[in-house]
């Protein structure tokens, strides 16, 4: 685990760090929230440890604007402010967890744990692997063999949607009011046309289809 923490106060910040690093956990140390924020951008980390009040930027504006910029990794608020409507904002600008001041050190690292945890389920998730292709939901990306497929909007929802639904039947109908809505002036042969291209720009062949037609019903993607 790696953790970015930015907390001003030089007494904790020193014992916060002492802390993670004696339990093996690679600890960055910054005090202000501007050189927080570049830091985060600059360098991968596990996890963001932001104090709420920082010189020059708070910690409530580093994480919105982390997560304005798609910053993906876990992010947890410090801070000795204890009021609902403080943890409310704090969660709604992005943070994924909330710890108030003063803590005792076996909750933080219970909640570093528990964010970790959270995060690698979501990886998971986001990434997916079939064969030698790899489906990169949050980036919407499409690998094979680690070169890019370079596919439109559409058809990588389509991809997306029939990769959700591995090993199931996917109605034609269900295709197309989830990729193109329901108040779309194409036909339902557009998805004929966008599984064609699929098929073509991801090489696949009789013998290893990938996407299976179940005529008369809709697509199936199975491996």
């Amino acid at each position: 685990m790696r953790v970015l923490l930015a907390e001003d106060d030089l007494v904790l910040g020193k014992l916060i760090q002492y802390m993670l690093r004696k339990q093996g956990i690679l600890t960055d140390w910054v005090q202000s929230g501007d050189v927080a924020y570049k830091q985060a951008l600059e360098n991968e980390y596990d996890i963001v440890i932001l104090d709420w009040m920082m010189p020059v930027e708070t910690g409530i504006s580093v994480c919105r604007r982390l997560r304005m910029a798609g910053y993906q990794p876990a992010i947890l608020l410090l801070t000795a402010r204890d009021a609902v409507e403080d943890r409310v904002t704090g969660l709604d600008v992005g943070a994924d967890d909330y710890l108030v001041k003063p803590f005792e050190k076996m909750e933080l690292l219970a909640r570093l744990r528990a964010l970790m945890r959270r995060t690698q389920n979501k990886l998971q998730q986001d990434i997916i692997q079939l064969g030698q292709f790899t489906l990169n939901r949050t980036l919407e990306m499409l690998l094979e063999d680690a070169v890019e497929i370079n596919l439109s909007p559409r058809e990588f929802q389509l991809l997306d949607l029939l990769v959700q639904n591995k090993g199931s039947v996917v109605p034609r109908e269900v295709i197309f009011d989830r990729v193109w809505g329901r108040e779309s002036e194409v036909g339902l042969n557009c998805i004929d046309f966008y599984i064609k291209s699929l098929r073509k720009k991801m090489n696949l062949s009789k013998e290893k289809p990938l996407i299976h037609t179940v005529r008369g019903v809709g697509y199936k993607l199975e491996e």
